[in-house]
């Protein structure tokens, strides 16, 4: 039976597959969904140095914005752990600033999931309202 999220849990698990993890040998693949329903898609990009490397969740969004997006309705995030990952707290505040409203799956490689509201993982955010 399809779960209402398969189609992007589907892509964020092959774009998985692309991480490069080489040190971490922690892979997470993500799919965004635009505003317009185009599928975008991200893995994670480890650098030796550390500090360089980017987020499978940031890697999608930065996608789908330079293709033309401004928001995004839904994320997919997929690791191959028992225990099902949330975002990081980095990428929590980067989801919040294109998709306030957004729906976030987290996914695991067993078919485990777990649906979140942006605003219940980052329930006191930072954004432009704060800047004026």
């Amino acid at each position: 039976m399809n779960k209402p999220w398969d189609y992007l849990i589907r892509e964020a698990s092959k774009a998985r597959g692309n991480a490069h993890a080489p040190y971490s040998h922690f892979k997470v693949g993500a799919a965004v969904e635009g505003e317009s329903g185009k599928i975008y898609t991200g893995c994670n990009v480890e650098n030796a140095s550390y500090g360089l490397s980017i987020c499978a969740e940031r890697t999608a969004i930065c996608n789908a914005i330079s293709q033309g997006e401004k928001q995004i309705k839904a994320i997919a995030i997929v690791t191959s752990t028992k225990l099902l990952t949330p975002p990081c707290g980095a990428c929590r505040q980067f989801i919040q600033e294109f998709g306030p409203d957004a729906v976030v799956i987290l996914s695991n490689l067993e078919g485990d999931e777990k649906v979140f509201a942006q605003g219940n993982l980052l329930p006191s955010p930072f954004d432009a309202t704060l800047l004026k």
